[in-house]
């Protein structure tokens, strides 16, 4: 009997097809990467941790401005455009643990990002 080895092959393609769709998803999500800080710089004291940003993309669009805006503008804003950023929306507090010459330890206090969304586009947010 094929039968149960032809599902498990199906089984597995069907896993295997969503998880490279997952790494696709269009959106705004978490990503870790490791960070280095240092005390000074000299590096007197420094430790790592692993820090959160936000990655991804958002919808945007752009489309012939409404006459109104035409009139409004001195025919100036031909071109309407609608966007979203990825942006941090909530940040948590961590603690670093710092290895110093000499032995000595230290802690400091570093931001990460909690959770991410699309929203306004900002020069600078933080």
């Amino acid at each position: 009997m094929a039968y149960p080895q032809v599902l498990f092959c199906l089984l597995l393609l069907a896993a295997t097809i969503v998880q490279g769709r997952e790494a696709a998803i269009p959106g705004c999500h978490l990503h870790p990467f490791n960070v280095t800080v240092r005390s000074d710089r000299q590096g007197t004291c420094q430790g790592s941790h692993m820090a959160h940003a936000c990655v991804g993309h958002c919808e945007s669009s752009a489309f012939p401005s409404r006459y109104s805006v035409l009139v409004a503008s001195g025919y100036q804003h031909n071109i309407t455009s609608v966007s979203q950023c990825c942006t941090i929306s909530g940040l948590k507090k961590v603690k670093v643990q710092l290895q110093c010459v000499g032995n000595g330890k230290g802690e400091l206090m570093i931001f990460t990002a909690r959770t991410c969304q699309c929203d306004m586009c900002r020069l600078s947010r933080y």
